[in-house]
């Protein structure tokens, strides 16, 4: 007893260590803004620069691959979260400093000689519609422009400029900034938070001084290209004072982009005091534009719905209700003779339990659709509870493939408990549970893997790196697969979902139909689709043409919406055949809303085609291909497992109202 006493504190000890240390382990994670950091007067700020992004190419590279001025001690990366790593970004530190409230005009540093290869790439880049993004107090750079009358705002700010009409590029090389600052008084409060040197603690009076300062709210840059004398220039040390410079409109006081070239790079900064508070300072960011067309989209999904929500009620109520009490009014004689003059899904009774073609790929691919969907269900809730915002970059993805790894117990479950009710039997669990667990992971691994070699051979930092590629390979075999492997092994434990019918031994000949029943299938697509492809506009324009998409809220009304009408239309299409006495609805019912991915796809290539003009070359246009198939077999997985579930009830439910001897 004495023992065991003594034990658990050290127990209790041990594990408050590890505790610890994962803590300490975990200050080169953070969670970008998600604290306040308030700065005094002086204190020096240092921005960070991300990849250099293009919506023509949408290949990302390196800041530091152009001849940019590199900061003091080297280039460092930034911690890097597993989401950020698979969207390409690579956050380095910069030599552009910012002292809180101190405005000035700063020099910076002056190149050495452009070589032929630095100005093919400085033109390259410039002709490629190429962005510098900029980041200060995690707060990305804002440019904002007027073209004809109408207010434009962009994230970066380019890395040339090519005159209409003109086979000269010039650098932008010399950059106003604006930063808007809020003074914040602490009021004595405790704030826990997290940040980039680990755990801050503000606690009560004793610390409100610390607290008190000014914090970021706003960052606003004006770039400008400028030709300077670099004998002058190269006299100067960094960080040195100088008079303020106004942006040239002549070429000839612009700094062209020519062999032997030496360019010098200048900023000034200027602090604005602002009325913005700092929960709201993402606010421009995620200005929501087309609000309107959002609630149409969701007005038109409603009716869709109602029109599929009458026929189901008519199907339900009118017809199979009444087909049912007439059925269970009559004794065995006139049940008898009644059977001999069925017609429509009665005669199907003793088939339409009948093992499908291909029964576990079916079980694989429901196994799959259960897991994207909840993983789609819970993100898109969290993401509208303001839980993964765009200022907490990478989040999304990473909280998204840690949703898809835990729930594979779901998954393994669902495919096992599937091929149990089909076959009757546990046996092959197994390798029903590992094809659950490599179906969908597999496709997009192999998809990746391609798409990374087209990213290594054109040296951009979207290619994954091989370290990060044994990183996933061990989710996926060491988490994610045992996780469906245990889901399947509870599947085995659960009781098997009982027939309500008899199945015969020989197989009912299905009567010749006008057209092919797929050509119904593929049609019933459309109706999905017609309540997704609004937003599907936005979500797409959000990827590839880097604008930022927070409409989460809307997002979570489409996709119930979605599931309505999915379900719906797998009921009505399953209902259809059935009394066309074809009882291979299996797949049917799968395909009849899964069939919506086809649609996707196709929308992909339109916007590809009409919307993306500005995409160019056959790697970027690959690039685009490749994660819209991924997309649309996700889709496809998703649509297709809520139809079939909802479909397999609806049988069931049908068939176990009949009272067959």
């Amino acid at each position: 007893m004495a023992l065991s006493k003594w034990r658990m504190p050290s127990v209790c000890w041990a594990f408050l260590y590890v505790i610890l240390l994962f803590a300490h382990a975990c200050n080169g994670f953070y969670l970008p803004g998600s604290y306040m950091h308030t700065y005094s007067n002086g204190d020096a700020i240092f921005a960070k620069v991300n990849s250099l992004t293009s919506i023509e190419t949408e290949l990302p590279f390196s800041y530091y691959s152009l001849p940019y001025c590199e900061p003091d001690g080297g280039v460092k990366k930034s911690a890097e979260n597993l989401g950020e790593l698979l969207m390409g970004d690579q956050i380095d530190n910069s030599p552009y400093r910012f002292r809180m409230n101190v405005n000035e005009t700063v020099y910076l540093c002056t190149t050495s000689p452009l070589n032929e290869h630095q100005v093919k790439l400085l033109k390259q880049r410039t002709r490629d519609l190429y962005q510098v993004n900029m980041i200060l107090d995690n707060l990305p750079a804002m440019r904002f422009a007027k073209q004809n009358g109408i207010n434009f705002q962009w994230t970066g700010f380019p890395v040339g400029y090519t005159p209409p009409n003109s086979n000269e590029d010039y650098i932008i090389n010399h950059l106003k900034f604006r930063v808007l600052v809020h003074e914040y008084e602490g009021r004595g409060v405790e704030i826990i938070g997290t940040g980039e040197e680990g755990m801050g603690v503000i606690s009560t009076d004793a610390d409100k001084k610390k607290a008190s300062g000014y914090e970021i709210v706003g960052f606003e840059v004006i770039p400008c290209t400028v030709k300077y004398d670099p004998e002058v220039m190269k006299k100067l040390v960094r960080y040195a004072n100088i008079s303020s410079v106004d942006c040239p409109s002549e070429l000839d006081k612009s700094q062209i982009i020519r062999e032997q070239e030496r360019v010098s790079f200048t900023y000034e900064v200027e602090f604005v005091k602002s009325n913005i508070r700092w929960p709201s300072r993402w606010d421009a960011y995620l200005q929501m534009e087309g609000a309107r067309v959002h609630w149409f989209s969701i007005l038109n999904s409603l009716m869709v719905i109602f029109f599929l929500a009458g026929i189901v009620f008519v199907i339900f109520l009118r017809t199979v209700r009444r087909d049912l009490t007439r059925y269970e009014e009559l004794d065995k004689e006139a049940q008898a003779q009644m059977n001999e003059e069925l017609s429509g899904w009665k005669l199907v009774v003793g088939d339409v339990f009948r093992e499908p073609n291909c029964s576990k790929l079916l079980c694989v691919m429901v196994g799959d659709g259960v897991q994207i969907t909840g993983m789609a269900i819970v993100t898109i809730i969290f993401a509208a509870l303001g839980f993964m915002s765009p200022a907490s970059r990478g989040m999304l993805l990473t909280g998204m493939i840690i949703l898809y790894l835990f729930l594979g117990i779901a998954a393994g479950y669902v495919g096992v408990r599937l091929w149990r009710t089909i076959k009757g039997t546990s046996e092959g669990w197994r390798s029903v549970s590992w094809s659950v667990a490599c179906f969908f992971s597999g496709i997009v691994f192999i998809i990746l893997t391609v798409l990374n070699f087209i990213l290594w051979s054109s040296n951009s930092t979207g290619a994954i790196p091989i370290s990060l590629y044994f990183v996933l390979l061990f989710l996926w075999f060491c988490v994610s697969v045992p996780l469906t492997l245990l889901g399947g092994f509870l599947g085995t434990r659960a009781e098997a979902i009982q027939y309500p019918v008899r199945t015969n031994q020989i197989p009912r000949e299905i009567p010749a139909r006008k057209y092919p029943s797929w050509l119904l299938v593929l049609g019933a697509g459309t109706l999905p689709f017609g309540t997704l492809f609004i937003e599907l506009f936005f979500i797409l324009s959000s990827i590839w043409l880097g604008r930022f998409y927070y409409v989460f809220g809307f997002l979570l009304i489409v996709l119930s919406l979605l599931v309505i009408v999915c379900a719906e239309v797998s009921v009505v299409l399953t209902y259809m055949h059935l009394c066309v006495e074809d009882w291979r609805w299996w797949w049917k019912a799968f395909f009849a809303s899964g069939s919506v991915a086809l649609y996707v796809f196709l929308y992909s290539i339109n916007y590809l085609v009409f919307d993306l003009q500005s995409l160019s070359g056959p790697v970027s246009a690959t690039l685009y291909l490749g994660y819209s198939l991924i997309m649309a077999v996700a889709i496809m997985l998703s649509t297709g497992t809520i139809g079939f579930l909802m479909s397999f009830y609806f049988v069931h439910y049908l068939f176990s109202s009949v009272k067959i001897d």
